[in-house]
C-alpha cells in the first residue's frame, strides 16, 4: 500500500464510524491514527459518552476478530490471556487462548479490575503475544487494544500505574455533544439502531498494509528534534516527578506519521505534532500537583510545553 492510499482506506473507517457516532471527526481521526501506527487508545470520559459504542464502531469497520472483556474486581489474568486446559482425548494439558487472541480487543472499564489481570494486558500490548507455561503465543495482527474508564465512580476502582498508562499511545476523552450534535443523535436513534447495521468497510490485511506504509511518511530532521525538545522540557519542568519516556517521544512520531497519512499527507508537519502532543503525552506525565487536577493537570502541562518550545520554520535559503 502506498502512503496516499491511507487516507481512503481511514474515509471509509470515518463515514462508517459516524453513522452511530455523531461529530466526533477529530477523536475517531486520532483513534484511527492509532490504530494505523500500531497502538493503543485509552478513552476515559464520563458515562454514556459514546466510548464503547465508538470502539465496537471501528470494531465492525474492520472485518477482524472482536472481542470485549469487561473487567471486574474478581478478574483473573488467565481470563484474559487463556490458560492450558486438560484435554482427556489427547492426555495432556492444551493451552486455551484467551479473549486477548483477537485484532480488536475492548477492554472494558479497565480500572475496576485488581492490578494483578490489569498486568495480564502489559506483554499482550507491548510485545503482542502471551507467554504461558514457558511457551510464547503470538497475538493476531493487526492487534488494537482500545479500553475505556469513567473519571467518576471511582470507590472501588485501581487506577492504572504508570507502566500500564504508558504502553497507551494516546488517552482520549469524546466529550459531551453539542446542543446541535444532541438534536441529530435523537432524531438518528428515535426509530432505528444504526449500530446492528454497520458492516465492514475494510480488511485486517488492508490495516496490516496501512500499518506498514506509514513508516515510510517523511519527518523532517527539524522535527525529530522539536518532538525530542517537547519530551525534554516535560522532565525540566519543576512540576515533574516524571516527564515524557523516549517511548514517548517514539509514539508522538509515530503518530504525527499516522496522523498526516490519515490527513492524505507524506509529510509531518509542525501542526501535526501540536496537534497530537496532549493525547499522546499528557497521561505519560507525574506531576506534583496532579492529585489537584488529574489528567487536566498533565494537558495543561503539556500545553505550557508547546508554548515554551520554539516552533520549527521552514528555511529560505538567500
Amino acid at each position: 500500500m502506498q502512503v496516499l492510499e491511507i487516507k481512503p482506506l481511514a474515509d471509509a473507517f470515518r463515514e462508517n464510524i459516524q453513522r452511530v457516532i455523531v461529530g466526533k471527526a477529530e477523536v475517531i481521526d486520532v483513534v484511527l491514527a492509532a490504530l494505523f501506527a500500531g497502538g493503543h487508545v485509552l478513552l476515559e470520559d464520563v458515562p454514556g459518552t459514546g466510548k464503547t459504542m465508538l470502539a465496537r464502531a471501528l470494531a465492525r469497520s474492520m472485518d477482524g476478530k472482536f472481542t470485549r472483556i469487561q473487567f471486574t474486581p474478581d478478574l483473573l489474568p488467565s481470563d484474559v490471556t487463556g490458560a492450558p486446559i486438560f484435554r482427556q482425548s489427547e492426555g495432556a494439558f492444551v493451552f486455551q487462548p484467551g479473549p486477548v487472541f483477537a485484532n480488536v480487543v475492548l477492554a472494558d472499564e479497565i480500572n475496576r479490575a485488581t492490578p494483578r489481570a490489569q498486568s495480564a494486558m502489559l506483554e499482550c500490548m507491548e510485545e503482542k503475544q502471551v507467554s504461558s507455561d514457558g511457551t510464547t503465543y503470538a497475538l493476531p495482527s493487526p492487534f488494537f487494544v482500545i479500553a475505556t474508564q469513567n473519571p467518576v465512580e471511582t470507590q472501588g476502582t485501581f487506577p492504572l500505574p504508570e507502566a500500564q498508562l504508558d504502553r497507551f499511545m494516546v488517552q482520549l476523552s469524546m466529550g459531551y455533544p453539542s446542543l446541535e450534535e444532541q438534536s441529530a443523535i435523537l432524531r438518528r436513534f428515535m426509530q432505528d439502531r444504526p449500530q446492528e447495521q454497520l458492516r465492514p468497510v475494510a480488511f485486517a490485511d488492508q490495516v496490516r498494509d496501512a500499518q506498514e506504509a506509514i513508516t515510510r511518511v517523511r519527518v523532517h530532521e527539524d522535527l525529530l528534534s522539536y518532538i525530542g525538545a517537547l519530551c525534554q522540557k516535560t522532565r525540566e519542568t519543576e512540576d515533574a516527578l516524571l516527564g515524557a519516556s523516549p517511548r514517548a517521544a517514539l509514539a508522538l512520531m509515530r503518530l504525527a506519521q499516522s496522523y498526516a497519512a490519515v490527513r492524505g499527507r507524506d509529510f509531518v508537519t509542525p501542526e501535526d505534532i501540536q496537534r497530537l502532543a496532549v493525547p499522546a503525552l499528557a497521561h505519560r506525565l507525574i506531576l506534583r500537583t496532579a492529585f489537584a487536577g488529574g489528567q487536566q493537570r498533565g494537558e495543561q502541562a503539556v500545553r505550557e510545553v508547546l508554548s515554551a518550545v520554539p516552533v520549527p520554520t521552514e528555511r529560505v535559503d538567500a
